[in-house]
């Protein structure tokens, strides 16, 4: 058997990381294209520069990870001449910017605003329809050529953001388990390392460890020894454990839910929480196991119910359609190494639903 890793070509974090950015920049290219998340944008001050202080081209991002967004921006670096693209924002504009360096055969380098999904490692992108329902994945052929994460950036953004991160990276060991079980591949159709698996499980460890206190910190918005672990966690620990241990119900349930228009209102990770507790049900994990994922959501403000993504309504022909969508041919679920069925999910769904409002 072979197994593969993948990884991005250089992981910077720290308060102040965004100092370094010019000098990260200026190995890869000379005339770089920011593209900028608008609501970070304010917080930036003059950090979007290089080594000689002279500030890089900007594009805003228009705010969905969408085909049209990626088609206006390539032509806009196009017509300019760049030759780097920079991504800063939250997990959509930073596949939007991957995605448009890979359609120009251009480095990037992305520099996250949030610690609230595993995307900035990824050699993907995950592509919305303009409306925000999941349409494709886009597999890329290497993974961003650095990843830069100012912690300080991190510890300025509301807390239900890193809650968000907490709540996607929650997935990581569960998913690469499944992989490892069944011998599923994972993002290469290989299977993962034991180094990915370890990783994964790292990620979920640290998660338990410092969750709470990382929380506690974020809403001061300083920067602890706690909160740079879970930023790691949920940034590179959660990308690697992803990317080389492979993905399985968890955020194939996320796809299927963002059929259902009541979802759209929640961040990505407060979905894939919701995947995680069905996928632990679904998987028959043990009870002291599946009570601790539901705990550990419940003390930090990740959703347990039904109610806490906006299906507090939704009857079983709606979420119906959200399990078929989540077992598509091609979905990532069909790496669970025991039975998947729309009806499971459903059941799945119900169950996790009624043990979250058990807690209340």
């Amino acid at each position: 058997m072979v197994s593969t890793s993948i990884f991005p070509g250089r992981y910077v974090q720290g308060a102040g990381a965004l100092e370094l950015l010019g000098e990260e920049a200026a190995r890869l290219g000379r005339r770089p294209l920011a593209v900028v998340d608008k609501a970070v944008a304010p917080l930036l001050g003059n950090s979007l520069a290089g080594q000689d202080g002279a500030p890089f081209a900007r594009e805003a991002f228009g705010g969905e990870c969408s085909e049209p967004e990626i088609a206006r921006l390539e032509a806009a670096a196009r017509a300019a001449g760049n030759d780097l693209v920079i991504g800063v924002g939250g997990g959509k504009a930073l596949d939007t910017a991957k995605a448009v360096a890979h359609g120009l055969n251009l480095p990037v380098i992305v520099v996250p605003s949030l610690a609230s999904t595993d995307a900035p490692c990824s050699a993907l992108s995950v592509i919305y329809t303009p409306e925000g329902a999941f349409h494709r994945y886009l597999f890329l052929p290497h993974n961003p050529q650095v990843v830069l994460v100012d912690s300080a950036l991190i510890a300025r953004a509301p807390a239900r953001f890193l809650v968000a991160g907490m709540g996607d990276a929650l997935s990581t060991w569960f998913e690469a388990e499944d992989c490892r079980v069944k011998g599923a591949g994972n993002m290469t159709g290989r299977p993962g390392s034991a180094t990915a698996h370890a990783l994964a499980r790292l990620c979920y460890d640290t998660l338990l460890e410092y969750g709470e206190q990382a929380l506690r910190a974020c809403e001061q918005q300083v920067v602890t020894p706690a909160l740079e672990r879970i930023i790691e966690a949920n940034t590179l620990l959660s990308g690697l454990g992803f990317e080389s241990g492979g993905l399985s119900a968890a955020h194939a349930i996320h796809n299927g839910l963002t059929k259902l228009h009541g979802t759209h209102a929640y961040w990505h990770g407060e979905k894939v929480a919701i995947g995680t507790q069905a996928l632990a049900i679904l998987g028959g994990r043990p009870p002291a196991l599946i009570d601790e994922v539901f705990g550990f959501c419940a003390r930090i403000g990740l959703p347990t119910t039904l109610a806490g993504i906006g299906l507090g309504d939704a009857d079983d022909a709606a979420l119906m359609q959200a399990a078929e969508a989540a077992c598509a041919p091609g979905e990532t679920i069909h790496n669970a190494p025991y039975p998947v069925s729309p009806g499971a999910v459903l059941a799945a769904l119900r169950a996790g639903d009624a043990i979250g409002r058990g807690m209340a």
